[in-house]
């Protein structure tokens, strides 16, 4: 008897001719850029994620900005903040481990009030990855590149910026961790290991948290 997660079978075809069809893997959202981080799913269920890809730990913040500030607004911020991280690294799947969340409470003579507060921790999954072989043709024998455009998700921000890049990328190694592709490389001339995210036939694109946990999304032309 052999037994497999249906995340990782697209189909099954018998001896007969049959054919036997999973949807589980497909009904995921494919997400190809960071612009499409309102299509990735959030599982609370940990079963709809196994057989899928780990890619990392996520998590999020959201804190009211007054005691009359509204609960549902605050966790949609803090959902919106962890799936714009998982689409930087190129994920489509949250599995959400854990999540706390705190009402307003009003404050009296001898105690101060607090706003509301959500605080998200998962698990970014891909049903898919990223073809090494195919990263490696596309790269060539080239190792300087023009970065065009850097995103980035600093700790206590809830939307990410977009600005233009003139940076140049040098690439000293590429490696094949898992099912992570990474490229080992200068930006500002400072050697750091950076994720592939996603790449197409124009560009690639490189995620990085730095120390500090911001996130960073670099978009790299072939």
């Amino acid at each position: 008897v052999n037994t497999s997660y249906k995340n990782t079978i697209q189909k099954i075809v018998l001896k007969s001719g049959r054919v036997q069809t999973f949807n589980e893997a497909s009904a995921f959202n494919k997400v190809n850029s960071i612009q499409d981080f309102e299509k990735v799913t959030i599982s609370n269920v940990e079963s709809e994620v196994k057989g899928l890809f780990k890619i990392a730990d996520v998590g999020a913040k959201a804190k009211g900005g007054s005691t009359f500030s509204s609960m549902e607004k605050v966790r949609n911020r803090a959902y919106n903040k962890i799936k714009i991280q998982s689409a930087m690294m190129g994920a489509n799947v949250v599995y959400l481990a854990h999540q706390n969340t705190e009402g307003n409470k009003m404050g009296g003579y001898f105690q101060a009030g607090s706003t509301t507060e959500n605080i998200l921790t998962g698990v970014a999954y891909s049903n898919s990855v990223l073809d090494f072989n195919s990263i490696k043709s596309k790269l060539g024998n080239k190792t300087t590149f023009d970065v065009v455009k850097e995103y980035r998700l600093g700790t206590s921000n809830m939307e990410y910026s977009e600005n233009k890049s003139e940076k140049t990328f040098m690439i000293k190694e590429v490696l094949k961790e898992n099912s992570g592709i990474y490229i080992l490389g200068y930006l500002d001339k400072k050697e750091t290991k950076y994720r592939v995210a996603y790449f197409t036939e124009d560009s690639f694109f490189l995620y990085h948290k730095d120390k500090s946990d911001a996130n960073y999304q670099y978009e790299v032309k072939f």
